[in-house]
């Protein structure tokens, strides 16, 4: 309907939102930035895992959008080293790779983590973020606004 928020911004309005992206596409990195920014997200970028890590280990996000092939580190690498140290945000794997454990592994990074296959659409990139930010926190209960 027009005028109508989705519902990625009507979570955005709710609470201040801070997301992590990942990825060595700049272009790629920038169209994800750019639309998280527009629902009213915070965006931190990186282009590496390296930086994907350190990024980790100096603020807090909820939520972490990390491709699987980067340099130093893969983002698979990454989340797993973050998840191990208790990283308990939400994990949004994105990936043009065609391998079928890819799959598992996601799902080895705990309840929390989600697989998106590239290319993806900008509506489907939305449908994820909303589905891991809504889920409830280890309290049980949604975030709060």
């Amino acid at each position: 309907m027009f005028g109508m928020a989705t519902a990625l911004e009507s979570i955005m309005k709710m609470r201040s939102v801070r997301i992590l992206v990942a990825d060595d596409d700049p272009d790629l990195l920038r169209t994800v930035a750019h639309s998280l920014e527009a629902t009213g997200a915070a965006v931190t970028c990186a282009t590496n895992g390296a930086d994907l890590i350190a990024l980790i280990g100096e603020e807090e996000f909820d939520l972490v959008i990390a491709d699987i092939s980067m340099p130093w580190m893969t983002g698979l690498q990454a989340m797993h080293s973050a998840t191990y140290a208790g990283l308990a945000t939400p994990i949004l794997i994105i990936t043009a790779l065609k391998d079928e454990r890819i799959p598992e592994q996601v799902k080895a990074l705990g309840t929390d983590a989600l697989l998106l296959r590239k290319p993806f659409g900008l509506d489907e990139l939305d449908a994820a973020v909303t589905t891991l930010l809504a889920r409830p926190t280890e309290t049980g209960v949604p975030p709060a606004p």
